[in-house]
């Protein structure tokens, strides 16, 4: 137990202040920030709904370039599936400064998604498939996503209050014209569950982006406050996976 709070801990001291390894692998790139506020309200044990603020910057907490703010719907049809579906409005300023016009890109954007869930021994893997259509200042998109993501929990069998948690995941983004393949997305990072209604969770986050007219790939500095309320008295497990 002790050893694997020193892991947790170094961890965090790394994410902390990862720009010594990122300008040790590519010094023209910093390393930005981005930060999510995910609010669920759980209806039933079927239905919830979400909300969803994030803001980016291409800098330490400066350069502002990208904010969104999104929410949906998802019916669990299972304990190991749940259906969802969103709408949200992104925008993606000029790089150079703190919300710097002309806009890059405006976007409204809808998608469903599944995600399908597994639990081997600790190990919870969870596959999410999302279908996006994307109305944009450039013109109507399709794209296509899925990410892995895996989550252990360190000091406990299950995510319950009071649990320290690693998570990884990599996601995949497609669309349906050449050249097809769009961006890669990888995380490495972890949490902790402070209660059955509040979560932090931090990481670093590389994008890598292929031919494409908006954000540009950048690594980032990623931490998130998730907050999971009940309608009613009765407590849904916490999931990682709420966090875009």
């Amino acid at each position: 137990m002790i050893e694997k709070l020193k892991a947790l801990a170094c961890l965090i001291l790394l994410l902390s202040n990862p720009g010594n390894y990122i300008k040790a692998q590519n010094a023209t790139n910093e390393i930005g920030s981005w930060n999510i506020i995910n609010v669920k309200m759980n209806i039933n044990k079927q239905w919830s709904f979400f909300v969803e603020p994030q803001l980016r910057s291409l800098s330490f907490y400066n350069q502002y370039h990208y904010y969104e703010i999104k929410g949906g719907i998802t019916f669990n049809l299972k304990s190991n599936f749940s259906f969802t579906t969103g709408a949200g409005s992104y925008n993606t300023y000029s790089e150079g400064g703190n919300f710097k016009l002309p806009y890059q890109q405006k976007e409204t954007r809808t998608w469903v998604q599944l995600i399908m869930k597994q639990q081997v021994a600790r190990l919870k893997f969870e596959h999410r498939y999302r279908a996006e259509q994307r109305f944009t200042n450039n013109g109507f998109r399709n794209r296509f996503r899925y990410r892995l993501n895996t989550v252990v929990p360190l000091n406990n069998k299950k995510m319950v209050p009071k649990t320290f948690y690693a998570s990884v995941w990599n996601e995949l983004f497609f669309t349906d014209k050449a050249p097809y393949f769009e961006r890669n997305r990888f995380f490495i990072g972890g949490g902790y569950e402070v209660s059955e209604a509040v979560a932090l969770q931090s990481g670093y986050v590389h994008q890598f982006d292929y031919k494409i007219t908006d954000e540009t790939g950048r690594n980032f500095f990623q931490i998130s406050l998730l907050l999971n309320f009940n309608l009613k008295k009765r407590q849904q497990e916490f999931s990682p996976s709420m966090v875009d």
